[in-house]
């Protein structure tokens, strides 16, 4: 049987690994609060998957940040405002990282699956080259590591949504064609990046940064309420244009090589 794909590109934290993606949320709030904001929990997660220093850009423009930061500073955010906190979460995100690199729950195993298949393994992500460099070896250390990885570093600082880090991979891994290849997320951003590819494109809602609960948390949930967190993530990729949702990393198999 000849496959439909020739290889899948994962998105790293939320995706295939940092349950939750709990490290640059972690490091986002403590960031703009050493600047006198509170950013909520949607306000921190709305832009997850892009470049951070974009991601700090866009939460700057949100309305409420916005009065926020105006009211704490007696001026409206600039550029030079977004590279102050960039400058504060850089450091503080490298401090963590270290213990956000934990494989999900069937990541190991969907990925040995695809391999045993014929299939290459890419990665794209909204960590910069630095923080990857901590990330990579650990995840390796726990059984994750994909064929190749690029950040925005390596595309000339365009992130998602632009397509560019899919592009590198296929470049890399020597891929001819965009629709055999697979894209996989746990954001928005994400969902953008591969459409704008114009690759297959699968959101993944357990463990997402879109669900943004941990994995005891939604353990706590009651089976009815899994399925209500499962169906807004959901729909919120079917919605920004995702070919195919699954919850968890054990069904990718099936749908890539079914």
């Amino acid at each position: 049987m000849t496959n439909r794909f020739d290889a899948v590109i994962f998105d790293w934290a939320g995706t295939t690994v940092d349950y939750g993606c709990f490290a640059p949320v972690q490091a986002f709030v403590e960031a703009f609060r050493e600047f006198g904001v509170e950013p909520t929990m949607d306000e921190t997660r709305r832009p997850m998957g892009m470049l951070k220093h974009d991601h700090i850009r866009t939460m700057m423009g949100m309305d409420r940040i916005a009065r926020a930061w105006e009211d704490a500073h007696g001026a409206a955010p600039t550029d030079a405002d977004v590279d102050a906190v960039y400058s504060h979460f850089e450091p503080k995100l490298l401090s963590i990282l270290d213990r956000f690199a934990d494989p999900k729950p069937g990541v190991i195993d969907a990925v040995a699956a695809l391999r045993e298949a014929g299939l290459k393994i890419g990665s794209t992500t909204g960590y910069t080259d630095a923080m990857m460099e901590i990330v990579v070896p650990k995840a390796a250390e726990l059984g994750y590591a994909p064929d190749h990885w690029v950040s925005a570093d390596g595309t000339q600082g365009f992130g998602r949504p632009y397509p560019y880090m899919i592009f590198h991979n296929m470049q890399v891994l020597r891929l001819m064609d965009v629709r055999r290849v697979a894209k996989v997320g746990d954001t928005i951003s994400d969902i953008k990046e591969g459409k704008n590819a114009g690759v297959f494109t699968v959101g993944v809602t357990e463990g997402s940064s879109q669900m943004g609960l941990s994995l005891a948390e939604f353990e706590a949930l009651s089976p009815a309420e899994q399925d209500r967190e499962r169906l807004m993530a959901r729909e919120a990729f079917l919605e920004a244009g995702a070919d195919a949702v699954i919850d968890t990393m054990a069904e990718l198999p099936a749908l890539l090589l079914g």
